[in-house]
């Protein structure tokens, strides 16, 4: 494709070179630039990408997107643009065909909720035979495979090459999280969104490299809804008048307030053979009983988004129902029903929010026990710890602290810290750092009527000690304890998962 193609449209500036220059491929990593690629100059956090132009000159390329002057020796084509990552995001969607244009896309943003929403949606209108993609925390799903992900939203020329990929696949819809960094740094740029839901917001990702204050925040997360058609907007939230008066789109709305467009009412909980669950009768533009295999007040506001989305997309009822009857994100309050007697769940509550959060929701269901496994993250705020340990003291029956991702540091010095927390309440615990021998701890010592919680890892499968990335899954660790223990001695023992 020719530049002039690229930048129809666009304001720039020609430094030097051709409008002509025929662009065989787009690049913002120069270790990766081939004879004929474009390349973007991005400012990043750790490094300046106008620093390699000369390097990526000499492995082939013939034209710089920058936003700041470059020297460079070689004849080579150089556009100035106000802002290299819009640019990127923008020349990417017409580089790739403007793949977002061929799909229902719909973005989710919030603090809390986006992963689980996601496969919420994706579920519902697969179900009804819409072929449809994600883009998230965990994963990508473009019709052909599974990608583990790396970050919440892609950078931009990823994004836009994966929507391509969508549409090659056959798929006509895609669901995906929208972080407030992707909105800050113009991952979602060029992206065509049909449908924007808003969760919640809470205070977090607030810091020296994120966003420097609670307004700057919740700027940016509205951002997404100049980007749409239609915002659907949780109106339970404090947070949702700000939303909607920014917002530039038509507004459904959904809650448990008067006047939601999808209104949850008479909500109520239930304890079924371990698995714990909500329940609310919907009414509003659709009409009937819901039960969702997920506890906790946030699970209704999760599944009436997804049934917002569904019904704007023609889902029929009874698959909304049945697929709410069923629903398990990985990694998020994600129940392994191995007995009729107490519960388990693994969730990546990894800050004291999360942490918070969660506990109180499980506490409604008024279990005998909340055991609460869970460790911290190695070369991370050390506050961390101290508000996780306090909250685990204060709300979980007992605790055990292990180890999550070490990284540099010693796990036993970690422990320390978490037991400072703790120790400001009147919480028991014990420490294990082996995180299999927490779990088999756990397991083999809960009683009937126990919810026990394995928190902060979620759907990662890995275990980072000093750089390197070990395979450990909790769900397979359980089947290993198992394996090789005596299941008879476990309280209320019914292998339901792993039959």
């Amino acid at each position: 494709m020719k530049l002039s193609e690229l930048l129809c449209g666009f304001e720039y500036e020609l430094l030097c070179g051709k409008m002509d220059e025929e662009v065989l491929d787009i690049k913002n990593d120069s270790r990766l630039v081939c004879k004929g690629d474009l390349f973007f100059c991005i400012t990043g956090a750790v490094s300046d990408g106008h620093k390699y132009a000369e390097d990526v000159i000499a492995k082939g390329a013939s034209v710089l997107i920058v936003e700041k002057d470059v020297t460079v020796r070689e004849n080579v084509t150089i556009v100035k643009v106000r802002n290299s990552r819009n640019a990127m995001g923008m020349i990417s969607s017409r580089f790739y065909g403007e793949p977002s244009k061929k799909l229902t896309v719909i973005g989710i943003t919030g603090t809390k909720g986006k992963t689980t929403t996601t496969y919420m949606i994706r579920e519902m209108l697969e179900a009804a035979g819409k072929k449809t993609g994600l883009i998230g925390t965990i994963e990508i799903i473009d019709g052909k495979e599974h990608i583990h992900a790396k970050n919440t939203t892609p950078e931009s020329l990823e994004l836009h090459k994966k929507l391509k990929d969508m549409v090659d696949n056959g798929l006509s819809c895609v669901v995906m999280e929208v972080s407030s960094q992707g909105l800050m740094l113009d991952r979602v740029a060029g992206v065509d969104f049909d449908y924007a839901i808003y969760t919640n917001l809470s205070k977090d990702h607030i810091g020296p490299n994120e966003h420097s204050s609670f307004e700057e925040y919740m700027m940016w997360k509205s951002k997404l809804f100049t980007m749409c058609r239609v915002g659907i907007i949780n109106v339970d939230d404090s947070h949702a008048d700000y939303i909607i008066n920014e917002s530039d789109c038509e507004i459904v709305t959904y809650g448990m307030n008067d006047g939601a467009d999808y209104k949850a009412n008479s909500f109520g909980l239930y304890r079924e053979d371990g698995v714990l669950g909500i329940s609310y009768d919907l009414s509003g533009k659709l009409e009937g009983h819901i039960d969702v295999d997920l506890p906790g007040e946030f699970s209704v506001h999760n599944s009436l988004a997804a049934i917002a989305i569904a019904h704007l997309l023609d889902v029929q009822f009874n698959n909304i129902r049945d697929i709410l009857k069923e629903i398990k994100v990985r990694g998020r309050v994600e129940m392994i029903p191995i007995s009729d007697e107490f519960t388990i769940m693994i969730d990546y509550a990894h800050n004291a929010m999360a942490l918070e959060s969660l506990l109180g929701a499980l506490r409604c269901y008024k279990p005998e026990r909340i055991v609460s496994m869970f460790g911290c993250g190695g070369d991370r705020d050390r506050n961390r710890r101290f508000e996780m340990g306090e909250v685990s003291g204060k709300m979980s029956d007992f605790t055990i602290i292990t180890s999550d991702n070490p990284r540099f540091e010693e796990p036993l010095d970690i422990i320390k810290d978490i037991k400072t927390g703790i120790e400001k309440t009147d919480g028991t615990y014990i420490e294990i750092p082996d995180r299999k021998e927490a779990m088999r701890y756990a397991i083999m010592n809960a009683r009937q009527g126990d919810v026990v919680v394995f928190a902060g890892k979620g759907h990662e499968d890995y275990q980072e000690i000093k750089g390197v990335k070990y395979h450990m899954d909790e769900r397979e660790l359980i089947g290993e304890i198992l394996e090789e223990e005596d299941v008879t001695k476990i309280c209320g023992y019914n292998n339901r998962y792993f039959a």
